[in-house]
C-alpha cells in the first residue's frame, strides 16, 4: 500500500491541472506556465489552509486567470528543447553558476515533520510550511489521520501498534480541541469592537498552539519550495545519503519532478564519479561520525543544563562591531580603525552606532553588514515544536540530535487551566511508548512517535545581523510561546552574559512582555482592518 493518498479530480479539473503541474496523482509536482505572483501567491496561501496546492488552485486561483490561451499546454511533457540548450551550457562547458539561473517552484506535500527538517536544511532556497497555528489535524486525509505511514514499520510485527498508537494520539488530540476551544471562550470572552472572524480566529489559533505539542513528528505537512537547480542538486544529494527511509524514497519523487522542468541541471546526480561519490561521502562521513561519537559517550549521561545556554562569543567584539561599521568610510587598514576605536569614550562611541544604526522605524530596518562581524553560539534545549519555527532561519548554522522522550516535555498552562493535562500526559506517555518499542527495530524511524512538545537540544551560532532578525521576529506578541521564551533567553544572555549592551540595545524590537492572552488577537485585527480598506 503507498503511504501516500492520491487526489481525485473531475476531467474538467484535470484538463486545467494539466497545463500548470507536472503530474496529478503524486504527493510531489513542480509549478509551471503560470507568472511568478501566482505561484508566490499560491505558495503564500499554502501555508494556512488545509487544502493541497492543486485543489487549492483550482479552487481559489483558476477563476482570476485568464487560461484560454494555455488550452494546448501539457505540462506533463518533458521540456526537449530547454533540455538541449541547458546540455550545451551546463554540461559542456561545466559552468556551475548556470544552474544558480532556473528556478522551479516544487510543492512537496505529504512530508512527516521529520522530513520537513530535511527538506527545509539549505540556506539558498526558499520554503513555507503549512502551520500547525492555522490547520487543525482532527480532519482525516483518504480516510486516515494525517500521520507519515513508514513502509518498513507496517510491514514489520510493530506496524499493527504503530498504527494503533497513532490513532489514539490523533483521538485524543481530536477530543481536546472543542474542550480546549471552549475553554478559551469562558476565560477570554468577546470583545464587542471585534468581528466573529476574528475572535474565532483568535480562540482557534490559542487552542492549536497548545496542543500542538500532541501531535507526533509523523504529522503530515506540506512544504513549498523555491530554489535554483544548484540548490535542488545538493537537496537530492543529501537526501539520498540520509538514513532515513523516507527521505531517501521523497527524493526520488522530487528528482522526477523536476527532471520535467530542469533536467539537464540534475543529470550528475545519478552520475557514479559526480552525485554517486558525493552521496558516498556524506553517508560515509555521517556513519563514521556517530560510531566514534559512540564510542567517546557511550553511557554517558546529560548534565543539567538550562533551557538556553550561551556557549561563546567574542569578548572583544563589540570594538570589532564599531570598526566593521567605520572601515568602509576611510582609507585605513582594518587594524588601524580598530586600534583608534579602542581609543574612544562612551559618547563617541554610542555616537557610532548611533549613525549607523539610525532611526527604526520598525524591524525591518536592519543596519548594515557591520553587524556580521561577529557571532554568537547557543546551546538550545526546548520542544520540537519551538526547534521547528527556528530551524527554519536559514542564514543561520543550526545542528540538532536525534529526537526522543529522553529530555521531558511541559504540558501547556492553556491545557492545565482547562482540566486537559491528564489527558495531554496520556497522549504523552502513548508516544514514548511507541518510541520505545520501535528504537530497537528501527532507530531512525522511531522519531515518528515522538510528540512534538519533548524537547530536543540543538546549537545555533549566528551572527548579530542575524540575531537582529530572528529575535525581533520570534519575540513578537503574536508568536508562539514556546520559541518567544527562547528568543527572549537568547537576547538578555547577549546583553548581560556576554556584555554586548549595545548590540542588544540596537534590537529594539525585541518584546520583553509576558505572553499574550490570545496571541493572534492583534494580529488578525490589523489583517481584518487591511481587508476593509482595500474593500473601501
Amino acid at each position: 500500500m503507498s503511504a501516500y493518498v492520491g487526489e481525485e479530480f473531475t476531467a474538467e479539473e484535470a484538463d486545467v491541472l494539466r497545463r500548470y503541474v507536472t503530474n496529478l496523482d503524486r504527493p510531489v509536482f513542480a509549478l509551471v506556465n503560470l507568472p511568478e505572483v501566482v505561484k508566490g501567491a499560491l505558495f503564500a496561501r499554502y501555508s494556512r489552509t488545509h487544502k493541497s496546492l492543486r485543489r487549492l488552485f483550482l479552487d481559489e486561483f483558476v477563476g482570476e486567470l485568464d487560461i484560454e490561451g494555455d488550452a494546448s499546454i501539457d505540462a506533463t511533457v518533458g521540456l526537449a528543447r530547454a533540455e538541449e540548450l541547458y546540455d550545451r551550457v551546463f554540461l559542456e562547458y561545466g559552468d556551475d553558476s548556470v544552474a544558480q539561473l532556473g528556478g522551479v517552484h516544487l510543492a512537496c506535500e505529504q512530508a512527516s515533520n521529520l522530513l520537513t527538517k530535511i527538506l527545509e536544511w539549505g540556506r539558498l532556497m526558499s520554503y513555507l510550511e503549512q502551520s500547525t497555528r492555522y490547520i487543525p489535524y482532527d480532519a482525516r486525509l483518504g480516510g486516515r489521520y494525517r500521520y507519515y505511514r513508514d513502509p518498513g514499520i507496517l510491514s514489520s510485527p510493530l506496524g499493527t501498534r504503530y498504527v494503533g498508537d497513532m490513532d489514539r494520539i490523533f483521538d485524543i488530540y481530536a477530543e481536546l480541541l472543542p474542550a480546549l476551544q471552549d475553554h478559551l471562550r469562558e476565560r477570554h470572552p468577546k470583545d464587542p469592537g471585534d468581528s466573529d472572524f476574528v475572535y474565532r480566529s483568535s480562540i482557534r489559533a490559542k487552542a492549536l498552539d497548545a496542543l500542538r505539542g500532541i501531535l507526533p513528528a509523523a504529522a503530515l505537512s506540506n512544504v513549498g519550495i523555491y530554489g535554483t537547480g544548484q540548490g535542488y542538486e545538493a537537496l537530492l544529494l543529501r537526501m539520498r545519503a540520509h538514513p532515513l527511509p523516507e527521505a531517501r524514497q521523497y527524493a526520488e519523487l522530487m528528482l522526477t519532478e523536476l527532471r520535467k522542468v530542469i533536467p539537464s541541471f540534475l543529470k550528475r546526480v545519478d552520475l557514479p564519479d559526480r552525485g554517486g561519490a558525493w552521496i558516498d561521502y556524506l553517508a560515509g562521513t555521517r556513519g563514521a561520525t556517530a560510531e566514534v561519537a559512540e564510542r567517546l559517550f557511550a553511557g554517558v549521561e546529560p548534565e543539567p543544563a538550562a533551557e538556553v545556554t550561551l556557549l561563546d562569543w567574542d569578548p572583544e567584539g563589540e570594538d570589532k562591531l564599531l570598526a566593521a561599521m567605520l572601515y568602509p568610510h576611510t582609507d585605513l587598514p582594518e587594524d588601524q580603525v580598530r586600534r583608534r576605536v579602542a581609543e574612544l569614550g562612551p559618547d563617541e562611541r554610542d555616537a557610532v552606532v548611533a549613525a549607523y544604526v539610525g532611526q527604526r522605524g520598525n524591524r525591518r530596518h536592519k543596519p548594515g553588514r557591520a553587524l556580521e562581524r561577529i557571532f554568537y553560539r547557543f546551546d538550545v534545549c526546548s520542544d520540537y515544536g519551538a526547534f521547528r519555527d527556528l530551524q527554519r532561519h536559514r542564514m543561520l548554522t543550526i545542528e540538532w540530535q536525534a529526537l526522543s522522550p529522553r529530555h521531558g516535555y511541559d504540558v501547556p498552562a492553556p491545557v492545565v487551566d482547562a482540566g486537559c493535562a491528564g489527558r495531554y500526559d496520556e497522549a504523552m506517555g502513548i508516544s514514548a511508548g511507541l518510541y520505545d518499542a520501535l528504537a530497537g527495530h528501527a532507530p531512525h524511524q522511531a522519531a515518528y512517535a515522538v510528540a512534538l512538545a519533548y524537547r530536543v537540544r540543538y546549537v545555533i551560532q549566528l551572527n548579530a545581523r542575524e540575531a537582529m532578525h530572528l529575535l525581533e521576529l520570534r519575540t513578537t506578541p503574536q508568536g508562539h510561546p514556546s520559541y518567544r521564551r527562547v528568543a527572549q533567553e537568547m537576547h538578555r544572555l547577549i546583553a548581560e552574559q556576554a556584555g554586548h549592551r549595545a548590540v542588544a540595545a540596537m534590537m529594539r524590537f525585541v518584546d520583553h512582555s509576558d505572553d499574550a492572552e490570545l496571541e493572534r488577537l492583534e494580529a488578525e485585527r490589523r489583517a481584518e482592518a487591511r481587508r476593509l480598506r482595500q474593500q473601501a
